[in-house]
């Protein structure tokens, strides 16, 4: 791939360039609670797929995958005015939100490790952490962006360990955005859902 710039002594490629800015960019327009954040997720997935395959970072790559198709989702769910209001889960759907994420996350990593992908521990928890908090952010769950200040956390140590520097600075300032959009969405009317396993569309203005 080529390169862009250097930073800290490494290549910095324009795809690992473009994907970061473009993360950024998507992440705060989610925040903001606008449609138009979902074609931003869409182009910076597709460059990430192509950077973290290249690395033999797989479950990264993967994450990508679902990222794109989350972005169509997401496009489609939001309607054209994005998020209105948002909803709430209760203290028991968290609690089997986080048993499943840690189950899944168990059964993941061993896996990755027996095809030989590299830093399987972090790169599950961060696709683990990162499927669950897309899911419910389409779903328009204020929970969304706690999950996303857990995955960002990780990333800005599993990537700088990567030695993928410049993507470990993106997730420091994602988990920035996180906080921010936190708060922004905690600030819209809410519903509180009873139940996990009921329907939980997002509310939106179609």
């Amino acid at each position: 791939m080529d390169v862009a710039f250097t930073a800290w002594d490494f290549n910095v490629t324009y795809v690992e360039l473009f994907a970061s800015v473009i993360a950024l960019i998507a992440v705060a327009l989610a925040a903001a609670g606008t449609r138009w954040a979902w074609p931003c997720y869409f182009v910076s997935a597709a460059l990430y797929a192509w950077l973290f395959y290249d690395m033999d970072l797989l479950a990264s790559a993967m994450l990508q995958l679902v990222f794109i198709a989350a972005a169509v989702w997401g496009w489609f769910t939001w309607g054209s005015d994005g998020v209105t209001e948002s909803r709430r889960l209760t203290g028991r759907s968290r609690l089997g939100l986080f048993a499943s994420a840690f189950t899944a996350w168990l059964v993941l990593a061993p896996a990755l490790n027996a095809i030989g992908a590299a830093a399987t521990l972090l790169d599950s928890l961060v696709l683990v952490g990162s499927v669950i908090a897309q899911v419910l952010m389409v779903k328009g769950y204020v929970e969304a962006w706690p999950a996303w200040v857990i995955v960002n956390v990780v990333g800005t140590y599993h990537y700088a360990h990567e030695e993928l520097y410049f993507t470990s600075l993106l997730y420091f300032v994602l988990l920035l955005l996180g906080l921010w959009g936190w708060w922004q969405w905690s600030r819209k009317p809410q519903i509180h859902v009873p139940d996990a396993g009921q329907d939980a569309n997002v509310v939106v203005k179609a």
